[in-house]
């Protein structure tokens, strides 16, 4: 279990994390430096929380390459794991609530991330062209949680087809992520955190040409979703 103490260390290294975020973002519009802090900033958390990383399928795909990762979502931690073992820089589409967090939201928003109203269909299309305006012009990789919230089981629920809307509007091939042992970690609806190990393992890429169609996106949600549930633990 998390001590108080390692609790105020995980605070102060958010806030500070947040903070040159926020200067980063302000002064260097490529990223460079954002996404540098990104990875030490996850890193110290999994550090300071005692989890470890497995990671397999690395080998699976291009690291030079532009994707949509999709992945499943089961804590709070899925993120900063995401984050570290991801060999490419990668914008996370994040949900509108929380860039009402002080610092924290606010380095989101002015950072190279992507933010969606899931009640508003419109700002969901136009985040579309965000993501694909930002994946040509920075060689930016996006990562989506399909499931569209976290799983309170830590397995694999139905996927929401927006994520695949997205990942078809924008024409970059898709690789199919799992993540397992996170519940364990942070389960969804508790702030109780145990120390342990999360095992995300990367699939092989798969093309997004010739989706066009309703029936083509449900298709392809099916096939990644089939893939990421083969992975997982």
């Amino acid at each position: 279990m998390i001590t108080l103490f390692k609790l105020f260390l995980l605070v102060i290294h958010t806030i500070i994390c947040s903070i040159f975020a926020i200067i980063f973002s302000l002064i260097d519009r490529s990223f460079k430096f954002y996404f540098l802090l990104s990875r030490y900033f996850s890193g110290g958390i999994l550090f300071l929380s005692g989890i470890k990383l497995k990671i397999t399928g690395l080998d699976n795909f291009d690291h030079n390459g532009t994707y949509v990762y999709v992945a499943n979502h089961a804590s709070q931690y899925d993120i900063v794991t995401m984050q570290k073992s991801v060999p490419t820089r990668v914008a996370i589409v994040f949900k509108r609530e929380l860039a009402k967090i002080p610092l924290f939201g606010w380095q989101l928003t002015l950072g190279p991330y992507i933010m969606i109203d899931r009640k508003n269909i419109e700002s969901a299309l136009n985040s579309i062209e965000i993501a694909k305006k930002m994946m040509k012009e920075k060689k930016v990789s996006i990562l989506v949680f399909a499931e569209g919230t976290r799983s309170l089981t830590g397995e694999v629920q139905p996927f929401k087809r927006g994520a695949f809307r997205m990942a078809s509007g924008v024409g970059y091939p898709i690789i199919p992520v799992s993540i397992s042992g996170s519940n364990k970690i942070m389960p969804k609806g508790t702030f109780k955190l145990k120390s342990g190990e999360i095992h995300v393992h990367y699939d092989s890429p798969i093309s997004t040409e010739g989706i066009s169609s309703r029936q083509d996106q449900i298709n392809l949600m099916n096939r990644v979703r089939e893939v990421i549930i083969e992975n997982h633990e």
